[in-house]
């Protein structure tokens, strides 16, 4: 096994391994870089749905998406399928988020597999939070230090009603917005990130919408600084797993619904934020 590093910022592309006779030796190193880089890229992968459930049960429970906002594979409830394809367009991720954020207890990490790639379209970039907030300044790092954020998933159920491969979702499903720390210390590794995103996060706790603002403006601006940022150019057989814990993420569209692009995607349960 051979691991490099992707860039500056965030990311390692780790080689010679095959994910689907993964053993405990060879789980180390890869648990070790998970937590150094963040985001980890295997390439030329060929894993049934039932491999890629094991392989990220290495890194939490495996579960369903609470929305269900598209379809799982057949028989894998927890493996969620993202396709686009003409008549069918896919539902549009470009905007920078950590997947599920509203949760209680938001995912730990997730997997996407690369099954079909419209070349040289459908990247995907990400974003480094332990190092913007190590960037900050000591000033913004103690106004900020105890502040708590209010997460909602209701940028996701509107999302559903466009004309996409989303499920329309009932609004009761849409639970109320859920707080968490706007800096989180991560359980294995004991960094500190920033844990706030422009999609779901919706305002800071006892503020108002236009007071919140300019704080999440500069906490967001620190976060995708180019040289914070590692973009993906995804490979059919790539399989990628990224801390949402760490990082955001923004998947790029610039592919229309005649250029078919298909993932599966897994996630591993993650623990309330503390």
């Amino acid at each position: 096994m051979e691991i490099s590093r992707l860039s500056g910022a965030i990311g390692a592309e780790v080689h010679n391994i095959k994910l689907e006779i993964l053993d405990a030796e060879t789980l180390g190193p890869i648990r070790t870089a998970f937590h150094e880089y963040l985001v980890l890229v295997f390439p030329d992968q060929d894993l049934t749905p039932a491999d890629q459930i094991t392989f990220t049960e290495n890194f939490g429970p495996v579960e369903p998406h609470p929305l269900r906002t598209r379809d799982s594979v057949a028989g894998f409830p927890q493996v969620l399928i993202l396709e686009n394809r003409p008549g069918r367009p896919g539902a549009p991720n470009d905007y920078w988020h950590s997947d599920i954020s509203h949760a209680v207890a938001p995912p730990a990490a997730t997997v996407l597999h690369a099954l079909v790639i419209p070349e040289g379209h459908s990247d995907t970039m990400f974003c480094n939070m332990v190092r913007a907030y190590e960037t900050l300044s000591l000033g913004l790092k103690g106004t900020i230090n105890n502040l708590r954020a209010l997460h909602s998933g209701r940028a996701t159920y509107k999302r559903s009603l466009g004309k996409n491969d989303a499920r329309r979702i009932d609004p009761a499903e849409v639970k109320p917005p859920q707080v968490h720390p706007v800096v989180r210390t991560h359980p294995e590794s004991g960094k500190r990130a920033l844990f706030v995103s422009p999609h779901f996060t919706i305002g800071l706790e006892n503020m108002t919408a236009e007071e919140s603002a300019p704080i999440l403006s500069v906490l967001y601006e620190a976060a995708i600084r180019p040289e914070n940022i590692y973009r993906h150019r995804w490979r059919p057989g790539d399989v990628v797993i990224w801390d949402n814990r760490s990082t955001m993420h923004y998947a790029v569209l610039d592919y229309t619904e005649d250029m078919p692009r298909k993932m599966h995607r897994t996630t591993a349960g993650g623990e309330i934020p503390r």
